[in-house]
Formats: structure tokens, sequence, C-alpha cells
């Protein structure tokens, strides 16, 4: 049975930092309405639903390349496509909440001795332990998240502070 990683007394933790990263993103986006969608500040940078799928497909991406035998997809060009494509909000806060699910339940199924093998070896974190993809997803996530904030000011929004209610 996988342990439940909202417990900081049970389990192995490695989901933790990734279901935080989704509550401060939450946070920071809850200043935001669906008409909100597809704000940017200028053509050709990621609308705020953009955004938000991006950090979904980007968790999506390290998981599947810190754990699969090729290592990552280095394909961006159609990881952009698929980005570009998302014009919703809501839609994409329910990619980020499964991208979010998935990766905790990978990370809570794993010893720490999985978390310690090798990522396959490549231009992308190739060498390190699997356990790097965590503070990966973290430091990615807070970047964007940053990035929203300023976005959520630029529409007139005071976002809250993303640590707390």
């Amino acid at each position: 049975m996988p342990a439940d990683s909202n417990n900081p007394n049970q389990g192995n933790h490695f989901a933790l930092p990734v279901k935080q990263s989704l509550q401060f993103l939450s946070r920071t986006c809850s200043v935001f309405t669906e008409d909100d969608s597809e704000y940017a500040p200028s053509g050709g940078q990621f609308t705020v639903a953009q955004h938000v799928a991006h950090v979904a497909q980007t968790i999506d991406w390290f998981m599947e390349g810190g754990f699969r035998p090729e290592g990552f997809d280095l394909d961006f060009a159609q990881h952009q496509t698929a980005i570009r494509q998302c014009n919703s909000l809501s839609e994409a806060m329910l990619w980020l909440a499964k991208s979010v699910d998935s990766a905790a339940a990978i990370l809570d199924s794993k010893s720490p001795e999985d978390m310690l093998q090798p990522i396959a070896e490549g231009p992308v974190m190739g060498g390190e332990p699997r356990a790097a993809v965590i503070a990966a997803i973290a430091e990615h996530t807070a970047h964007h998240r940053g990035s929203l904030a300023v976005y959520a000011r630029l529409l007139g929004y005071a976002p809250p502070m993303p640590y707390m209610d």
C-alpha cells in the first residue's frame, strides 16, 4: 500500500514537494478568472493558461524522462505545439492536478534505493539520481509561479502569498 505523502510521519516523502508546488501555484493562480486564460503581456509569450499547461506537461516530462530507460523526450517543438493549443485556465488546472496526482503515485511507489538509481545518460540530468527530478519539478514550478504572479499584477490583481492561506 502506498504511503500517505500528505502525512509527514508516514511514507517516503518523495511526493510532498510536488504536492506543495501545486498548492503554491494554485494560490498564486487563485486571482485569475477563466476570462484571463488567454492573457499574455505581449505576442508570442505564454498565456496564463499556457503557463499552467506548460507546468503540467513538464511534470509529466520529468517523471517520464527520469524513470524510463531512454531518458528524456527532447522533441521540444512537439511539446510547444501541445502547450500553444491550450486556451482554458480551468482545463490547464485540471491537467496540472492530474499530472501532480500521477507524479505523486509514481513517487509514492518508489523506495529510497529506486530514487538513487541514475537517470539515463543524455543531455538532461543524465546520470543524476532519479530523486533529482523532485527538486527540478519544484524549481520549474516556482519559476512559472513567479511569472504568473507578474501577469496577475499586470492585470491589476494582488496574488496572495503562495506559502499560506
